[in-house]
């Protein structure tokens, strides 16, 4: 259900670098996270989210988070855009 949502929305942004910009301009609606990226990258994102009060979505794997976002290859994170 959460990729229909990542497939469906008007404007995303797609890895890491990117997806912190929007978190920390405050122009991220939601953030999605895929479980097998390094946690190393993902902790300090998702407890940004946390302490910013943005839902944070998991999904399986890099690939289904990169075909859900229209690129070829795994993506770690992705944000969907205020309106």
């Amino acid at each position: 259900m959460e990729l229909e949502k990542i497939k469906k929305a008007g404007k995303i942004v797609v890895g890491t670098r990117q997806t912190v910009k929007t978190i920390e301009n405050n122009s991220a609606r939601e953030v999605y996270v895929a479980r097998d990226a390094e946690e190393r990258i993902t902790q300090p994102i998702i407890q940004s989210c946390q302490e910013k009060g943005l839902p944070v979505y998991f999904v399986d794997t890099m690939a289904q988070l990169g075909k859900a976002c229209s690129i070829k290859v795994g993506a770690a994170m992705c944000a969907i855009l205020e309106q």
